[in-house]
């Protein structure tokens, strides 16, 4: 199965501490690298995770708040004095390009590449990327500023060509992409071998959903449907939900309502407010009402399957 892996560089909130790094993840979707979030101390994540960041293309920023942001400059800047070429694409809330574009020209003066700003409608739950293989689409989220999370999606391949039979039939290999393509085959005397008989079904696709900052919304549940893995912020305990609705975040049992709505195969945790002391607690917490919860961590790699 090809690579589809989360690697976690930074799960904390508001600020950097002991335990967590601020917020930032990068998804391996067969050996392309995506961030999402870029808070303080993503380099030294990237680099502990030995994962390379001349195969980083494009970074996700969720919302412009510092824990969400402030590793960008520094990032953009290492990679130039690294020799990077190729163009940097980085999609967000139209609020970031200030900061991208003063970082930019205050630090990255004379680089070999280019940084290409992509604004997205925070409002609005579209396709902001998608290649060959994959597709990215924005998450519309409740927060004090324009805010969204990230929707991976693998696109369908596909039929799996079952050799056995296409030889029995006699087929010739010039054919099997037109069979793969949803063509039957027919035979000299006029016999139609039907092309399910010739193939199996494509490998089932897998999504993430990275939903960053935000009170809870029960609507969030339908888009994020039948997921693989959602990493959902769960910033408070549920004993601090009014804390959490004034400064529109989620709790741990939210986090879970979620998860349990939506259906998803497993949920991740983060986004830890320093007032959680116990995070183990915080786990068991979430898992009342989802079982397939666990905490992120720094250094964590997740597969998603």
């Amino acid at each position: 199965m090809e690579t589809f892996n989360i690697h976690i560089l930074g799960c904390g909130s508001a600020k950097p501490s002991l335990r967590h790094n601020a917020s930032c993840q990068v998804v391996d979707i067969r050996g392309k690298l995506y961030m999402i979030d870029c808070g303080e101390g993503a380099q030294v994540g990237f680099a502990r995770q030995r994962l390379n960041m001349t195969r980083l293309g494009h970074i996700f920023i969720s919302h412009n708040h510092g824990d969400h942001v402030f590793g960008l400059p520094g990032l953009i800047s290492t990679m130039g004095l690294l020799g990077r070429t190729a163009d940097l694409h980085v999609h967000g809330p139209q609020q970031v390009e200030a900061l991208l574009n003063v970082a930019l020209q205050t630090y990255c003066q004379g680089m070999e590449y280019e940084v290409h700003f992509h604004p997205i409608d925070t409002t609005r739950h579209q396709i902001v990327f998608e290649d060959r293989s994959m597709e990215v689409w924005s998450l519309p989220l409740k927060h004090r500023v324009p805010c969204c999370g990230y929707l991976f999606r693998e696109k369908a391949g596909l039929p799996h060509i079952r050799r056995e039979v296409i030889d029995a039939y006699g087929i010739p290999v010039s054919q099997i992409n037109n069979i793969k393509a949803g063509a039957s085959w027919t035979l000299p005397d006029g016999t139609i071998i039907p092309h399910e008989l010739l193939t199996t079904p494509p490998t089932a696709t897998r999504s993430y959903a990275y939903c960053s900052d935000t009170a809870y919304m029960p609507e969030l549940a339908a888009l994020v449907r039948k997921t693989n893995l959602l990493y959902h912020e769960a910033t408070y305990p549920a004993e601090l939900e009014l804390r959490a609705d004034e400064y529109m975040h989620s709790t741990s049992r939210q986090a879970a309502r979620t998860a349990a709505d939506a259906h998803v195969g497993q949920l991740c945790i983060g986004h830890f407010s320093g007032r959680i002391q116990d995070e183990e607690a915080h786990l068991r917490e979430t898992q009342e009402t989802f079982q397939n919860t666990v905490l992120a961590r720094e250094g964590m790699v997740i597969c998603v399957k």
